[in-house]
């Protein structure tokens, strides 16, 4: 059902789409996400708000954090409606989360995670060579930041005692910018997020060359509470279904490098749940 049968439909019922136990037009809706990949952050996500408002016909606004974890407990705590998280907390707090909505990259929902090092520094040629180096995690709630990097290193036999030092750059982009630096001798990155810096010129993009190259793994989602399916979520799943249905959506999905949205599936995410499974103190069981 496209967005615009489901407006027509619950507005033929009397019901606002924006609606939720009577309440006004007012009424916020809030969407939490860590900080997207574009030098003009603030003005796009205006952009996007401003978009996503006078689809949903309510107040619509962002909200940022460094890491994954604040989010979800903004999220879990109600003071926020909606989330765009990673895979790996999808799975790790599924029981407790409505999958919304699954980005294209490239035309596909996936995407893969990055190991990085300083352009033509040649100290670091795989997972195998981090023994005594210094890396870069994004965020510990992280599939490409962190979790596909823990995976990797177990299997070319390095552990935490083994490397130099290790830090959380809080964020994708920080990563790429901290070994650019050399800060680190490498890092693990969002696969897409890095391919969209280099799209756009950015330095630590250009000043940084990838190494490997992991398997798929499902996009990171937009998601809601489980409890939350009052019909504004419903809304907003549909508007976001349908931004590569009109000009305006597809000009913010073009600056985000994305193609569109689909509903998704909680299979997506298979590869991660298993990757979890088997690294310690991952927080997904067996």
């Amino acid at each position: 059902m496209n967005r615009q049968s489901f407006l027509r439909g619950i507005l033929a019922a009397g019901i606002a789409p924006w609606a939720a136990s009577g309440q006004a037009q007012a009424e916020r809706l809030r969407i939490g996400l860590t900080a997207v990949i574009l030098a003009d952050q603030a003005a796009f996500l205006a952009r996007w708000a401003d978009y996503l408002s006078g689809q949903l016909e309510t107040r619509v606004s962002f909200v940022t954090r460094d890491e994954y974890q604040p989010l979800h407990d903004l999220l879990s705590s109600g003071q926020i409606d909606a989330l765009w998280t990673c895979g790996y907390p999808y799975v790790r707090f599924q029981s407790q989360l409505r999958l919304l909505a699954v980005p294209l990259y490239q035309g596909r929902p996936t995407y893969q995670s990055y190991l990085i090092r300083p352009k033509g520094v040649g100290a670091v040629r795989g997972w195998a060579d981090l023994r005594g180096k210094v890396f870069a995690y994004s965020d510990p709630l992280s599939n490409s930041g962190w979790l596909v990097a823990q995976g990797q290193m177990a299997t070319a036999g390095i552990g935490t005692r083994d490397l130099k030092r290790a830090f959380f750059a809080h964020g994708h982009r920080n990563v790429a910018e901290a070994v650019a630096a050399r800060l680190a001798q490498a890092g693990s990155i969002d696969g897409y997020v890095w391919e969209t810096m280099l799209l756009q010129g950015m330095a630590a993009a250009t000043h940084t060359e990838v190494l490997w190259k992991s398997p798929l793994h499902g996009f990171p989602p937009i998601v809601a509470s489980l409890g939350a399916g009052h019909l504004r979520i419903d809304a907003l799943q549909a508007t976001l279904l349908g931004m590569s249905g009109d000009s305006a959506g597809r000009e913010l999905l073009k600056a985000l490098n994305l193609d569109g949205f689909v509903a998704g599936n909680p299979a997506l995410f298979d590869s991660i749940r298993q990757l979890a499974r088997s690294v310690p103190g991952s927080g997904v069981s067996a």
